[in-house]
C-alpha cells in the first residue's frame, strides 16, 4: 500500500468553539466581555501612564510594574479580536497564519508576566531584606526588563514553525476562543512528539523556574520579617508585599488550573476547559490593574485627577 506523504496539507482556516453549550446566550455576554476588555486596557493604560507621569515612581519596583501592565495590555489585545469577534458578531474562523501569529503573541506576553513576576519578587527581597542598598543593588529596571523580553521571544520563536511542519487534514475546529499550542496540537495528523517535548522543556524553563523562583523569594522575604522584633513591623512589611503575591496567585492558580485539566481532565465537560482558558488569559489583565490601584495611593490620585480634569473639561 502506497505510503502518502500528507505533510503538505493545511487547512487554510480554524474553526473557534467559544464557549460549548451557550451559543444562544453569546449577545447576552457580549458586553460584559467588552466591559472586561475595556477595565484591563484602560486600568492598565492608567498605572503605564501614571508610572510615566510621575518621577517620584522612576524606580525599578514601578519600572516593574509598568512591565506588568505592558504585558497584560499585551495579552488583552492578542485575545480581543477572536473573543470580540465571536461574542458580538459571531465570526469564528481565523486563517491559518493569522492563528499562528496570535498564538506566538499569547505565549510570549503569558512568558514576559512570568518573567515580571520573578523580576518583582527578587526587587522585594532586595527591598525587605537590605533596604540601604536597595538602589545600588537594583540600578536599572530597564535592563532587566530587555532580559525579560528576550527570554521570552526567544523561547517562543521556534513554536510557529513546529506548528507549520505539522499536517492538518482532518478537524480544523479548536476548543477555545483563542489559538493556544497544546489546542492545535490536538488537532494534527502527524507525530506530535517534538512539540510536546518543547513545550513541555519551554514551560518548565520559564514558568516552572520562574515559580521556584518566587516561592524560594518569598521564604527569604519570611525569613527577614520573622526576624523583626515589633509585630507591627512584621505586619507592615508583609502588607508591602500583599499586591504582588497577590499577581502572583492571579497569573499561576489559572495557569495551574488549565495545564491539569488539559494533562488529566479529558473527562471534564468541555465548558470546564473553557472557562478555565478564559480564566488564565481574561483574570489577570483585570485584576492585576485593580490590585495595584487599590494599593498603590500614587495611581489612586492619578485616577482620580483624569476623572477630575474630564468633568471640568465637559463642564466648560
Amino acid at each position: 500500500m502506497a505510503n502518502y506523504n500528507y505533510s503538505h496539507f493545511q487547512h487554510l482556516y480554524f474553526i473557534f468553539t467559544g464557549i460549548p453549550g451557550l451559543q444562544q446566550k453569546y449577545y447576552q455576554m457580549a458586553f460584559p466581555l467588552g466591559a472586561i476588555y475595556v477595565i484591563a486596557l484602560f486600568g492598565n493604560g492608567i498605572i503605564i501612564s501614571t508610572i510615566k507621569s510621575e518621577s517620584s515612581l522612576h524606580i525599578p519596583m514601578y519600572y516593574f510594574l509598568c512591565m506588568l501592565a505592558l504585558a497584560d495590555m499585551g495579552l488583552a489585545f492578542c485575545t480581543l479580536p477572536s473573543v470580540l469577534g465571536i461574542f458580538w458578531f459571531n465570526y469564528k474562523s481565523i486563517a491559518f497564519g493569522a492563528f499562528v501569529v496570535q498564538m506566538y503573541f499569547i505565549h510570549t506576553f503569558s512568558a514576559i508576566e512570568s518573567g515580571v513576576l520573578v523580576a518583582m519578587a527578587f526587587d522585594w527581597v532586595v527591598a525587605v531584606w537590605s533596604p540601604l542598598r536597595y538602589s545600588t543593588i537594583l540600578t536599572s529596571g530597564v535592563i532587566n526588563g530587555v532580559v525579560i523580553l528576550t527570554r521570552a521571544v526567544c523561547v517562543v520563536f521556534p513554536v510557529p514553525f513546529l506548528i507549520k511542519r505539522l499536517a492538518f487534514y482532518r478537524s480544523n475546529i479548536l476548543s477555545h476562543s483563542f489559538c493556544l499550542h497544546h489546542d492545535v496540537m490536538c488537532l494534527a495528523c502527524a507525530s506530535t512528539r517534538v512539540n510536546s517535548l518543547y513545550g513541555l522543556t519551554a514551560v518548565i524553563f520559564t514558568k516552572g523556574s520562574d515559580s521556584l523562583s518566587i516561592l524560594i523569594s518569598y521564604v527569604f522575604i519570611l525569613r527577614t520579617v520573622m526576624a523583626i522584633a515589633s509585630e507591627e513591623g512584621r505586619l507592615k512589611t508583609l502588607n508591602t508585599c500583599v499586591s504582588h503575591i497577590s499577581a502572583v496567585l492571579i497569573f499561576y492558580v489559572p495557569l495551574i488550573g488549565v495545564s491539569v485539566i488539559h494533562r488529566s481532565g479529558k473527562h471534564l465537560s468541555p465548558l470546564t476547559h473553557a472557562f478555565m482558558a478564559n480564566a488564565y488569559l481574561l483574570v489577570a489583565p483585570v485584576l492585576n490593574p485593580i490590585v495595584y490601584t487599590v494599593k498603590t495611593k500614587e495611581i489612586q490620585r492619578k485616577i482620580i485627577q483624569t476623572f477630575v480634569q474630564t468633568k471640568v473639561t465637559a463642564e466648560g
